[in-house]
């Protein structure tokens, strides 16, 4: 039997409103989800668990069916565009921002930083099975994590949108590379293997250019599928054929001038019903110093 289970940082549940600047919504379900324990996913020190990263926390920490079984997702926000998930015991690290701010080489323009992981640090991370990229803007390809987790493990394997090539072939030596349609399995320590299948996600450019990525994930034994786009633009005619127990998407608005950068609201709604989703989880983009958001 399948499980879900959604995890901000490690903590016991309780059963009192959520703290977390996240919030974990259920848009269509017929199961019945009880409160559970969430498991220690991250190596965090005692002190600074207690502290800073403590606020990260959802009282409501971890949701999972009421069956139990080894083809569960347990995926834990680690703020902005980035998780960890663990899908059947296989590690996938997602569009991580680790290290430094975000600013995207112009701070005086764009400045943004963590508001809760602050000390957080790549030791604190388990180890990574596979590096999941969906873009290649510094938001998800973010030079500054990824040049010293390169350091750290280079020949760890990643899967991402060609789009971040010229970015991640100088660090990385296991790289491959899937357009919207393909896909790649993705083999863990422990024998399980995860199959991971590219959709389209925005042109962040001209209309000729290719698309970034989103990604449906399937779990080993095939129960659950997560789909995961962050920016909430898909192809509707490609998704109308998938099926998805788990979304992340957000759901506010991102704007540019004469420009959508991130989508939500309806989009969201609508997603959902494409991917006849059991689950959503909301993600927030990081607080930013901005002269051209709104």
């Amino acid at each position: 039997m399948a499980v879900v289970q959604f995890n901000s940082l490690p903590r016991l549940c309780r059963t009192t409103a959520p703290l977390s600047p996240i919030s974990y919504t259920r848009l269509v379900s017929t199961v019945s989800i009880p409160v559970c324990t969430a498991s220690n996913v991250l190596k965090l020190p005692t002190t600074r668990r207690n502290s800073a990263i403590s606020a990260l926390v959802s009282e409501e920490n971890a949701v999972g069916s009421s069956s139990s079984g080894t083809d569960v997702f347990k995926l834990t926000y680690l703020e902005g565009n980035s998780w960890l998930w663990d899908v059947g015991g296989l590690k996938i690290l997602v569009d991580p921002i680790l290290v430094g701010n975000l600013d995207f080489g112009i701070p005086w323009l764009y400045d943004a930083a963590k508001k809760f992981l602050k000390t957080f640090q790549l030791s604190d991370l388990p180890e990574i099975d596979c590096l999941l990229i969906t873009q290649s803007l510094d938001d998800h390809c973010h030079l500054k994590t990824l040049k010293p987790l390169s350091e750290k493990s280079p020949k760890l394997r990643v899967v991402a949108t060609p789009n971040a090539r010229p970015l991640l072939d100088p660090l990385f030596s296991d790289v491959t590379y899937i357009e919207p349609g393909q896909s790649s399995v993705i083999e863990a320590r422990n024998g399980s293997t995860v199959r991971v299948q590219a959709t389209p996600g925005p042109v962040l450019g001209p209309p000729w250019q290719r698309p970034e990525n989103g990604y449906l994930v399937n779990s080993p034994q095939g129960q659950q599928t997560l789909y995961y786009e962050p920016h909430c633009v898909y192809n509707k005619s490609f998704l109308g054929k998938e099926r998805a127990d788990i979304i992340i998407t957000p759901v506010i608005k991102q704007l540019l001038p004469n420009f959508t950068l991130v989508s939500g609201q309806e989009d969201a709604v609508q997603l959902a019903r494409v991917l006849h989703a059991k689950y959503t989880t909301i993600a927030k983009i990081l607080p930013a110093k901005s002269l051209i958001l709104h």
